[in-house]
């Protein structure tokens, strides 16, 4: 009877999809929240995506990337309803591997303080460093930005920070001791200079916003061996990082 209710389903949505895309139901959605997602996901291939989804290069991550883009947004939305009114408040910590777009990995210069990116090969895996990512509840009426976070380097007291330097925002290694002292951060304080947006724009592939300076990006240079720095769009530097939480 699951079965037959499946596939009449499908039929349905089936007149619906692009042409050459085919929907198949395994098992009934188990929530209307599913629902809403698969409708929203579906709805999105229609407008507009059709070619793209028939193009050689399409995968099963792009396909991925779509329909998780709504879950994202929900998720953002419904965390921020248990913080404080122009507080950024802690909520969670996780391990993360970091890539750049061209999966290069972090390496730590601790003489010069920053980060470079770097294609390491062989035996040299160990350098790269990865993240401790702490995420935030904020209200906020912007769902746009994304879900606000502060980088720490593993095993270290390092953080990434932005602030300007000059006329220009750029990108900081400090030490913070007092890892307690970012469990709240004010809108207003001196510690906004630590949270950042985290946006997701595919399968564990984000792009970094400093929280103080909008539209400015971490990001890594086209050439090997170079600094991670900040950045705006119209700038020829990758800005995209594959974001992986570890064990």
């Amino acid at each position: 009877m699951e079965s037959k209710k499946n596939c009449s389903i499908s039929q349905m949505w089936a007149k619906k999809m692009p042409k050459g895309v085919d929907l198949e139901i395994s098992h009934q959605p188990p929530s209307m929240r599913c629902v809403a997602n698969l409708i929203i996901a579906m709805e999105r291939l229609k407008s507009g995506m059709a070619e793209s989804i028939l193009s050689p290069g399409f995968s099963d991550e792009s396909l991925l990337s779509i329909m998780l883009e709504s879950v994202v947004e929900e998720r953002f939305i419904s965390e921020r309803t248990s913080a404080q009114p122009g507080q950024f408040t802690r909520r969670e910590e996780h391990h993360c591997s970091v890539t750049d777009g061209q999966k290069r990995s972090l390496v730590l210069v601790k003489n010069n303080m920053e980060l470079l990116a770097v294609m390491l090969q062989g035996g040299r895996g160990s350098l790269k460093v990865n993240l401790n990512m702490a995420t935030y509840i904020h209200l906020t009426p912007d769902t746009g930005l994304g879900q606000p976070v502060v980088l720490g380097i593993r095993d270290t007291d390092f953080y990434l920070s932005c602030h300007k330097d000059g006329d220009k925002p750029t990108l900081h290694l400090e030490v913070v001791e007092d890892k307690m002292s970012l469990s709240e951060i004010s809108a207003e304080s001196d510690l906004r200079r630590f949270l950042f947006y985290k946006r997701d724009t595919g399968l564990n592939v984000s792009t970094l916003m400093s929280a103080n300076f909008p539209n400015w990006y971490i990001s890594t240079a086209t050439e090997n061996n170079q600094p991670v720095a900040m950045c705006q769009e119209s700038e020829s530097r990758y800005r995209t990082f594959s974001i992986q939480r570890q064990s």
